[in-house]
């Protein structure tokens, strides 16, 4: 994303900060250039000057939050053990669970709806993107020997699968109990290596 080159200025990346935290907390869907201007302290003049327009304005909060994504799965990454691909997943969707990721994971489901609803708007490819960044993180965390083969593609498409679809519940019932179960269920099927 060329966005990245123009967001050099220290009150560029501030107003930036300031959206991304707006845009948390009230979605991608609604987002109108006055409202938020007003709500970080600027004016939709200078966000337009700074971004170049809504759209790369938008662009620069998607390339945001993908970066805050990356982020954290690599902090998963560190704290688990490389070898152990159930535990990683579980370490995984005890991060997803967290409830103070709750508005992250809103506003990635939204934006990963809006990329499938319009992919050459603003959040094209953000769902592809997502897709191999989650695959690249468990291949990552599998045995050498298993990241090369195709069992082991197949068993991180499977994990991502599982994932995503337990969040996708969490997030529309907040049911953590059951969610957790249908993941626990899943790692219990992996054979240990």
């Amino acid at each position: 994303m060329q966005i990245q080159s123009r967001a050099s200025s220290a009150r560029q990346l501030e107003l930036l900060e300031r959206a991304y935290t707006y845009l948390l907390a009230h979605g991608l869907a609604s987002l109108s250039l006055r409202p938020l201007a007003q709500a970080i302290g600027s004016s939709p003049r200078v966000l337009l000057f700074l971004f170049g327009s809504k759209e790369g304005l938008v662009q620069a909060l998607l390339a945001r939050a993908r970066t805050a994504q990356l982020e954290l799965l690599s902090q998963i990454a560190r704290t688990d053990n490389t070898d152990d691909f159930p535990t990683v997943v579980r370490g995984v969707w005890h991060w997803l669970v967290a409830k103070q990721h709750r508005q992250l994971l809103g506003f990635w489901l939204e934006t990963y709806a809006q990329s499938l609803v319009d992919p050459k708007g603003p959040c094209a490819d953000f769902a592809r993107k997502t897709v191999e960044d989650w695959l690249q993180l468990l291949a990552v965390r599998q045995g050498a020997a298993v990241r090369r083969s195709g069992a082991g593609a197949m068993e991180s498409a499977l994990a991502l699968a599982v994932l995503r679809g337990a969040l996708l519940d969490l997030l529309a019932t907040g049911d953590e109990e059951r969610t957790t179960a249908v993941v626990e269920a899943y790692l219990s099927r992996i054979p240990q290596r």
